[in-house]
């Protein structure tokens, strides 16, 4: 059954409460609850029997299951390094380097390229990492957020080793895309034809150097910090629990960085060898236990609450990330998806069909809050669509690619998005208000540079 352009609706009611309440939580279930009210037909009991059902599919889903386990444990993971003093030795030695303003957020843009295997692990690990450094030269915490999910989620996009890479490249071959090259082959011809993936990576330090001065919300809160020595907004901190004096906690301890690097390590090595962040992370977890012990930076006893308190501080965002799923299920049931590309991308010129996918399918991207999901969805649709067309598929391939990647950085309940947000202890709403300005440049030029290779391939 598809609503057509009621389908939006969810979507709007999350937008709108987002703006008003700066509470993703409330934003999220009020969208959650339009959507299955209008699946039900206005019956309140079908309706909540409807979330009933679709919440149990999700949670028992496999891919949710993984996603869930990542988040939880990789909190526990920031945890036992935190307590250990790495993440504080890490600080330490970075600061050796990064002794300005400017270079501290330049560093952030440098270590998010750096951790490029997997765009969990870099949302998590580079913001755990540099925000005591970016907190001591007076980044607003909202600006890191942006520098961390703008580098992140587009490097792993546009390097062909990392799990975007073995995804999309997957789709690209079964949607007949590969152009008579291998899957690997294909992908890296792709990359060029990433424009938005490029343009945001590059745009980051131009906001940071100045040469694109900050404008709007993003601009308040820089002035905010410099003025006031306060990283976080008034709405941020009202949510925080009061965080701990790690120069105080470690005073007189030697904080060792190689505590920080060596389980980061393990994790990315092992992602890129097995193809599965999960094993990488518990084997980091492992690591920490035969490292710490014997230094005696912690007890056994400590070890294992140490775990526990990642996971629960870890328990909001994971909420969110289920109640995230659940909208991708019900928008799927409104038709959502179906509607917006029927539209959309089925009476094009094949000039401009790049660009009309770029476009439509970011910006349903940033309605669904889905990625991966959303170009499983499309890539059987483009392929046919540009082999009928005559259009390049390897241009079609990097529209749509980027056109997911913008959604991450956008979407107030995207993964990525909940993920930076965690680690640079700021509220998804504040994150969404700040960086949305900011990452609009980087979308209206690739929406250009798309119509100019349209026409020019």
């Amino acid at each position: 059954m598809s609503f057509g352009f009621w389908s939006l609706i969810p979507v709007i009611v999350i937008i709108v409460f987002a703006l008003i309440t700066k509470d993703t939580f409330i934003s999220l279930f009020l969208g959650v609850a339009t959507g299955f009210i209008m699946v039900a037909g206005g019956n309140p009991i079908k309706a909540f029997n409807g979330f009933l059902e679709t919440l149990t599919e999700v949670m028992t889903d496999d891919n949710t299951a993984w996603v869930l386990l990542i988040c939880g444990l990789f909190g526990s993971l920031i945890m036992l390094i935190t307590e250990a003093g790495g993440a504080l030795g890490f600080s330490r030695l970075a600061e050796r380097f990064l002794k300005t303003r400017t270079a501290s957020m330049i560093g952030t843009w440098i270590l998010g390229i750096i951790v490029c295997v997997d765009d969990y692990l870099n949302c998590l690990a580079v913001g755990a990492a540099v925000r005591k450094i970016t907190d001591k030269e007076r980044v607003s915490r909202e600006m890191l957020a942006y520098i961390i999910n703008s580098t992140g989620v587009t490097v792993c996009a546009i390097i062909p080793f990392s799990s975007w890479a073995a995804f999309m490249g997957g789709l690209m071959e079964k949607a007949d895309m590969l152009g008579g090259y291998s899957v690997s082959g294909a992908y890296i011809h792709t990359i060029p034809y990433m424009l938005y993936g490029w343009l945001a990576v590059i745009c980051v330090p131009l906001f940071i150097l100045k040469v694109i001065p900050l404008f709007g919300p993003m601009k308040s809160a820089e002035r905010r910090a410099l003025d006031t020595g306060e990283v976080f907004s008034a709405q941020t901190k009202a949510q925080l629990k009061a965080l701990p004096d790690e120069e105080l906690k470690f005073k007189g301890k030697k904080c060792r960085a190689f505590n920080f690097l060596a389980p980061i390590i393990l994790v990315a090595v092992l992602t890129v060898t097995t193809e599965d962040l999960l094993i990488g992370v518990f084997a980091a977890l492992a690591l920490c236990f035969v490292m710490y012990l014997p230094q005696r930076l912690m007890s056994v006893k400590e070890y294992f609450n140490n775990i526990m308190a990642g996971l629960a501080d870890m328990f909001s965002m994971l909420v969110i990330i289920i109640l995230s799923y659940t909208l991708i299920e019900v928008n799927g049931q409104l038709g959502l998806v179906q509607f917006v590309v029927d539209i959309a991308l089925k009476a094009v010129n094949p000039a401009l069909l790049p660009a009309t996918i770029f476009i439509v399918i970011g910006l349903l991207s940033f309605a669904s809050g889905s990625f991966w999901g959303l170009a499983a969805i499309a890539f059987p649709i483009v392929g046919p669509l540009a082999a009928a067309l005559g259009v390049n598929p390897l241009l079609c391939g990097g529209a749509l690619i980027s056109a997911v990647a913008f959604g991450g950085h956008i979407c107030l309940y995207s993964d990525t998005v909940i993920l930076t947000s965690a680690s640079t202890q700021v509220t998804n709403a504040e994150y969404f208000r700040t960086s949305a300005p900011l990452v609009g440049v980087p979308f209206v030029l690739a929406a250009i540079g798309f119509v100019i290779m349209g026409f020019a391939l």
